[in-house]
C-alpha cells in the first residue's frame, strides 16, 4: 500500500515541522536580508549584557542542553572506568602468555586496578571519585612497570580520562 490508511494519521514530513532552533516570536516575518525589523542586526534577543551568549550560543544561567547534566557527567566517568575494567580484564591473557618475570605480580596488579575501576565505577555520586579515578590511572601508569603493555594501557587511559574530566568541566563550569 503507498497511500494513507484510515487507522495511521498522515506523516508530517521533515519540511512541514517547524524548526525548535530558529522561533521566531509572534508577530515577527522573521529575518529579512539578515537584519532585524529596524534593519539593524544587533544581539540575539535572549542574550545578556553585551551579547554574551555562554557556552555554544546558550544564554547565560544554561550550561547545556542536558536535562540532568550531573547525570550524564557521573554515566561518562562511570562508563569510562567499567571499559577500562572491561580491557584491563582483557589483557590478562596477553600478560600471562607474554609473561616475563614480573607475570603473576602483573596479572594481580590487573585485577586489583580492574576492581578498583568496578568499585569507583559505582561510586560515580561522590565528589571523591573524580580525584580517585585520576589516582586510578596513575596507579596504572605505575603497574608498568611490572609488564609493559600495562603502561600502554595506562598512556591510552589516561588520554581517555583526561578527555573526561574536560568534558566534565565543560559541561557543569
Amino acid at each position: 500500500m503507498t497511500g494513507p490508511t484510515p487507522d495511521r494519521p498522515d506523516p508530517v514530513s521533515p519540511a512541514d515541522r517547524p524548526d525548535p532552533t530558529h522561533a521566531t516570536p509572534p508577530g515577527d516575518a522573521g529575518p529579512a536580508g539578515g537584519a532585524g525589523p529596524t534593519g539593524s542586526a544587533g544581539p540575539p534577543k535572549d542574550a545578556g549584557p553585551a551579547g554574551d551568549t555562554g557556552p555554544a550560543g546558550a544564554p547565560p544561567g544554561r550550561r547545556s542542553g542536558l536535562r540532568n547534566p550531573e547525570a550524564a557527567v557521573r554515566g561518562l566517568g562511570a562508563g569510562t572506568l567499567g571499559l577500562e575494567a572491561l580491557v584491563l580484564l582483557l589483557a590478562i591473557q596477553p600478560i600471562r602468555v607474554v609473561g616475563g618475570h614480573f607475570g603473576g605480580a602483573a596479572i594481580a596488579a590487573t585485577v586489583a586496578l580492574a576492581v578498583a575501576a568496578v568499585l569507583l565505577a559505582g561510586l560515580m555520586r561522590r565528589r571523591w571519585a573524580w580525584s580517585a579515578g585520576t589516582v586510578l590511572q596513575g596507579l596504572l601508569l605505575l603497574a608498568g612497570l611490572l609488564h609493559w603493555s600495562l603502561f600502554g594501557l595506562g598512556v591510552i587511559f589516561v588520554l581517555v580520562w583526561a578527555y573526561a574530566l574536560h568534558v566534565r568541566r565543560v559541561i557543569l563550569g
